[in-house]
């Protein structure tokens, strides 16, 4: 296997082991917020882990169902009258992605400013924080993996939910997800059990979770948790039972066109989250690779495939999940394909087990992930080390995600980093040392090295804010290209526009191909108002230049 390394096997192994604890509910959860059945996300879960974690080039990747297509899925499934249609647009989904990725769509993924994806990784830690503080305390009134549900009175729900759990505040769940972050923290701190790196911190926290637990169900406290706070999982009573939780695609429904409309927004949403997530995966490699992401979408869309094939809700690159993984040492993707492999051995094996485990408990676990996230730290960093135009963006991207939805927000975050970039570039069209001039002295324009229509705007200010009685040298001698409409700005300046205010004004370095006269000066209304005497003009290499142009003074500037 590609990349693969001996040296990484036990991190990549424990957390694997890590990474399956924190998939489990939101397997289980993301199907339920998605009117699906509960085992449909198992399913998805598996295949993700084993198939697309075997195809993928990401090492840090790891899948799963896709938490952004919930509203998505509830809604197809109620409009095409049967889970088995929707299946077929799920397995349609993933023809689509396998297109995409030889069409190299997957390029898409280079045009995200880092600041976009820093905001994406911060505010995402802040919506795992925010949607596991009800899960800590007792109050599981939402769904896991339903982060960006805003109900019918446009309420988000998250922000519903922290307003209601502190009325329901269960005393044992507080209890457990104490003790699960104390022993998760001094995994963190305590020199020898930093040591320990074959033994998770999170499989001692949910194992000390459980116990404590069942202590409190053997001695009647009421302090016990009930099921209703426990992982919830399906356990089927017989084979023939276990064997029906599977289901097929309904072939027969081809020709609906509906069919087809999920399955390309099924596709598209699918393929820009998972291109996100590998952006940002690849952004937290400690080992700093690069994910081939046209490979990627390929390996979705085969993963997709497969698991509506079988029963399954469509898959995506996750972020939660590969934070996780990240956060746990995982190094290379036996990470991803051992989460899978624990994932379908302990839904088969021990299914009575699993629902033993806390939610509290596994809360602390994702606390801890989402707190790395979105650690102080992090922003601190951010406004220290650049500009507004990239803190601003930043800041803007984290609210609006966490405040709408991942696809929204990051829209809105980059579209506030292509204004800064726009802004800049307008900004940089030309270079002056002094930014304020006065009547009577010379302006040097020295024009970048590429002029584009960016710049039109910023120009054509300058030009109307220039003193009057100036004279200015517009030089292009270190251009490479000039956008035909500023070039149309400039000559109708030269010989127009500045006659108003007396400006001269002298043209320098401009290419034949630009057909501007060069090391002409066009001089407007040098005679004065009572007609009195002008300096004569003097020769310079063939051309009348004004005496007043003799008197530039040439200013010292660069170009970028």
């Amino acid at each position: 296997m590609k990349n693969f390394s001996t040296k990484y096997l036990k991190s990549d192994i424990k957390s694997g082991l890590v990474v399956f604890l924190v998939a489990l509910p939101l397997c289980l959860g993301i199907a339920l917020a998605s009117g699906a059945p509960l085992f449909a996300g198992i399913i998805s879960g598996v295949v993700a882990g084993i198939v697309v974690g075997m195809l993928s080039d990401s090492q840090l990747s790891v899948s799963g169902p896709a938490a952004g297509l919930t509203a998505i899925v509830l809604a197809a499934i109620a409009s095409l009258g049967s889970f088995e249609a929707f299946l077929l647009a799920g397995f349609l989904a993933g023809a689509m992605q396998i297109i995409f990725g030889f069409l190299k769509a997957g390029v898409l993924s280079n045009y995200l400013p880092s600041n976009v994806i820093e905001g994406m990784l911060a505010a995402i830690g802040i919506i795992i924080i925010l949607s596991q503080l009800p899960h800590a305390v007792g109050f599981d009134e939402m769904h896991e993996g339903d982060y960006f549900y805003i109900n019918a009175t446009g309420e988000h729900q998250i922000f519903q939910t922290l307003s209601n759990m502190v009325n329901y505040i269960h005393p044992g769940a507080l209890i457990v997800v104490l003790a699960s972050l104390a022993i998760l923290i001094a995994f963190m701190k305590v020199p020898f059990l930093m040591k320990m790196k074959s033994l998770p911190g999170a499989l001692i926290a949910v194992l000390a979770g459980i116990a404590i637990n069942e202590v409190f169900k053997l001695t009647g406290s009421s302090l016990a948790i009930g099921q209703d706070h426990l992982v919830s999982l399906p356990i089927p009573e017989s084979m023939n039972q276990f064997w029906s939780q599977f289901s097929l695609p309904d072939f027969s429904q081809i020709g609906n066109s509906e069919i087809w409309v999920v399955a390309i927004t099924i596709a598209t949403v699918a393929s820009i989250e998972t291109l996100l997530c590998i952006e940002a995966a690849d952004k937290m490699d400690p080992l700093k690779r690069y994910t081939r992401t046209n490979r990627e979408l390929k390996a979705q869309g085969i993963g997709n495939m497969i698991s509506s094939l079988i029963g399954g809700i469509p898959i995506t690159s996750v972020i939660v999940r590969t934070s996780a993984n990240v956060a746990s040492g995982g190094r290379t993707k036996i990470a991803a394909i051992s989460h899978g492999v624990f994932l379908m051995i302990a839904v088969i094996t021990i299914p009575f087990f699993l629902n033993k485990i806390p939610l509290a408990s596994l809360a602390a676990v994702l606390l801890v992930v989402g707190y790395k996230l979105a650690s102080p730290r992090i922003f601190v960093h951010m406004w220290k080390n650049s500009r507004k135009f990239q803190f601003i963006p930043f800041v803007i991207t984290v609210v609006a995600i966490v405040m709408t939805d991942l696809l929204v927000g990051v829209g809105i975050g980059l579209a506030v980093s292509i204004y800064f970039i726009l802004r800049g570039n307008v900004k940089l069209a030309y270079f002056f040392k002094k930014d304020k001039h006065t009547a009577g002295e010379t302006i040097n324009m020295e024009l970048a090295q590429e002029v584009s229509f960016l710049n039109k705007a910023a120009i054509k200010q300058t030009f109307a804010h220039l003193p009057e009685n100036s004279e200015v040298v517009i030089d292009a001698s270190n251009t490479i290209y000039i956008d035909y409409d500023v070039l149309q700005l400039i000559k109708e300046f030269a010989n127009d526009g500045s006659r108003d205010k007396n400006i001269s004004i002298q043209l320098v370095g401009f290419r034949k191909e630009y057909k501007i006269d060069n090391s002409t000066t066009h001089v407007t209304s040098v005679v004065s108002d009572n007609e009195g005497p002008v300096s004569p003009d003097k020769v310079v290499n063939g051309t009348k230049v004004p005496s007043n142009i003799l008197k530039v003074t040439e200013l010292a500037l660069s170009t970028i």
